[in-house]
């Protein structure tokens, strides 16, 4: 195993618009790299948490979705603040249900739908705590309805199945 070098904290900064450009780049392994050298040395640091999560939602493709999801999850969950947990849950939610619709097959517009129902539900509670001045949670709500209304074949599951398998993943408080 190689040992790794540790960032500097003055450098932390840098490293923080280092891994935004990567983001930008679509290049979520390089960004997820530097998110956690900078959570080394300072762990709390809120901005470098959410690129991270921003970063595996980035990777919601193929078979390493699960992975991904639940890595963003935990690291949602270690966030100060309420709105930016709710707000950054209906993100993941909203992205994990653009991750089933693009997948496509046999009931993946009942899926999606429900994770898109659960992103709205999230950025709803995210709107209840944000500043008047704040409007991206309504903004994000906006475009996931916009989203189901524009394809039909998204449309609610009622079966008692689809409900659980949503429920395993809860907002984190």
């Amino acid at each position: 195993m190689i040992d790794l070098k540790q960032l500097k904290p003055e450098a932390i900064p840098a490293a923080l618009d280092m891994a935004k450009s990567y983001r930008l780049l679509n290049e979520p392994d390089e960004a997820e790299s530097i998110c956690l050298d900078i959570l080394e040395v300072a762990p709390d640091h809120q901005d470098a948490l959410i690129i991270l999560l921003l970063s595996l939602t980035d990777r919601f493709s193929g078979d390493g979705m699960l992975t991904s999801f639940e890595r963003a999850m935990e690291t949602v969950a270690k966030l100060s603040d309420q709105y930016c947990k709710s707000y950054y849950s209906g993100i993941i939610f909203e992205r994990r249900g653009k991750y089933h619709f693009n997948k496509g097959g046999l009931g993946s517009g009942n899926v999606a739908y429900g994770w898109y129902v659960k992103a709205m539900n999230a950025l709803a509670k995210a709107l209840e705590s944000c500043d008047p001045n704040n409007q991206d949670a309504l903004l994000r709500w906006n475009a996931c309805a916009r989203f189901i209304n524009n394809h039909p074949e998204l449309k609610p599951d009622n079966s008692a199945k689809a409900d659980e398998l949503l429920d395993a993943f809860e907002t984190p408080h």
